[in-house]
């Protein structure tokens, strides 16, 4: 067990962190998480209440003194995103990311932590099991499948709910409030091929070092994308055929790695050149990217040269990255488009993208247009998992409590934004009619990637803070 009792109030839910940790929840994986919540309510003799798509919600009644106060939603996701190092064993399916004390940080060996969103789950079920912590009646609810969709949150029935006011823990800043966001959709493109035998030598060219990130929140920070930088290194090449392509784990994440293999005659000295051409800029900001090529066995049948350059021709004209940046608040990403997963099978190629935009409008448009890129290559293309932004609210008393407790606890002021990352308040807002809703959570960074590590000393800080607003709801 990891010793976490130098953080004074903070000991229980990160003790909490670590035994949950332990089950296997990457997203579509998340049945043995709600189990475990499910058991934590009986065992307390909590109102439990479970979906068919693994959505928890679990109630508890006001404690003494606070059962006139408006009841309260905490809401967290209970999947992860399942990000690994190349050099890590860990089977992710099978078991919970290893997790280890950093001095202030708390990391995961090889993988992703899973503190988005499990710092969520670990502050709710904390002031589920206290009987001295001050609150009004709690409705703590863990969606499902957030990172591939918001699909737990989708199919979530609301009206088991009675709170108005929500807290939701998503967000990986301190000091910041998330008080709107973008929405978003999932397009999967499906191009069937044509295979041949391999005709010249056979190469394999990989993209690998890149930085990677939440598509949410890095890709304002200009982090390059492997599957992008992949094709233009493929096209960079005299190839004859693809034989094999896949890059990305999951499509609200950038690329940090991808490899494709392929036939040749011959890679002359000047296409060496050529793919260092493509590599050297992104160096400048992400020190570790590197492009190899070597020549390797044949790995079965290719795709045919017509297929090969349909695979090239949707990589090159599906965008990728910032498309639009807001009119009204600067330095804000209005509209953007990950391109996420892909994959290259006997039945075909699978492209996974995701779509971002605070303008429906504009999500809307980009769809279209990247539908149509798909379909005039011969592509079946289908969006999923479509949600609504979170619209800003003029007047929230959550907002305002929000703000008064933390100017009185720090002497300073908070961070009050929009974000360009999804949100499930989106959805939230949109099921039950006046929910005042506020993100908050502590300093967690680099999400969705192996590096990804929470402060200990923020996410207790955090907590005392939550706790103080529920006082003062």
């Amino acid at each position: 067990m990891i010793d976490f009792s130098d953080l004074g109030c903070a000991e229980a839910p990160l003790s909490l962190f670590e035994e949950f940790t332990k089950i296997p929840r990457g997203s579509g994986n998340t049945s043995l998480i709600a189990e475990y919540l499910v058991n934590f309510a009986k065992e307390r003799g909590l109102f439990y209440y479970r979906d068919s798509s693994d959505n928890v919600v679990i109630k508890k009644p006001a404690t003494s003194g606070y059962g006139s106060r408006p009841t309260v939603i905490i809401q967290g996701h209970t999947d992860i995103v399942c990000e690994k190092s190349a050099e890590s064993d860990i089977d992710m399916e099978k078991e919970g990311p290893r997790i280890f004390r950093d001095g202030d940080l708390l990391r995961a060996d090889g993988s992703t932590l899973g503190a988005d969103d499990g710092v969520a789950i670990a502050y709710a079920l904390a002031i589920l099991d206290s009987k001295y912590i001050p609150h009004p009646e709690i409705e703590a609810v863990f969606t499902s499948d957030e990172e591939i969709g918001l699909i737990g949150a989708s199919a979530l029935d609301c009206s088991t709910l009675v709170g108005k006011v929500m807290i939701n823990i998503d967000s990986d800043e301190e000091g910041v409030f998330t008080v709107g966001c973008a929405g978003g959709v999932r397009i999967d493109y499906s191009l069937p091929v044509k295979e041949c035998e391999p005709c010249g030598r056979c190469y394999r060219l990989s993209v690998s070092g890149l930085l990677g990130g939440h598509s949410g929140i890095e890709i304002g920070n200009g982090r390059a994308n492997a599957i992008k930088l992949l094709g233009r290194a493929l096209e960079a090449l005299p190839i004859h055929q693809v034989t094999d392509i896949s890059g990305g784990n999951a499509d609200n994440a950038i690329p940090r790695d991808a490899e494709a293999r392929f036939t040749a005659e011959i890679i002359t000295e000047e296409n060496l050149e050529a793919l260092e051409e493509i590599i050297a800029p992104i160096r400048e900001s992400e020190p570790e990217a590197k492009i190899e090529l070597c020549e390797c066995e044949p790995s079965g049948a290719c795709v045919d040269s017509e297929s090969t350059e349909k695979i090239l021709s949707l990589i090159r004209e599906i965008p990728t990255g910032i498309t639009a940046m807001s009119k009204d608040i600067e330095g804000l990403v209005e509209t953007s488009l990950n391109m996420g997963i892909i994959r290259l099978s006997g039945e075909g190629l699978s492209l996974t993208v995701s779509v971002r935009s605070s303008e429906n409008s504009e999500k809307a448009a980009l769809r279209d247009r990247i539908t149509a890129i798909g379909e005039a290559l011969g592509a079946s293309v289908t969006p999923r998992g479509d949600y609504p932004g979170w619209a800003y609210r003029k007047d929230s008393p959550l907002r305002d409590t929000a703000v008064e407790v933390y100017r009185e606890k720090y002497g300073k002021e908070p961070k009050v934004i929009t974000i360009h990352a999804g949100l499930e308040c989106g959805l939230f807002s949109d099921k039950i009619e006046g929910l005042d809703c506020i993100s908050i959570g502590p300093d967690n960074r680099d999400i969705h990637t192996p590096a990804e590590c929470l402060s200990l000393t923020s996410f207790r800080r955090v907590y005392e803070f939550l706790l103080d607003v529920l006082k003062k709801i």
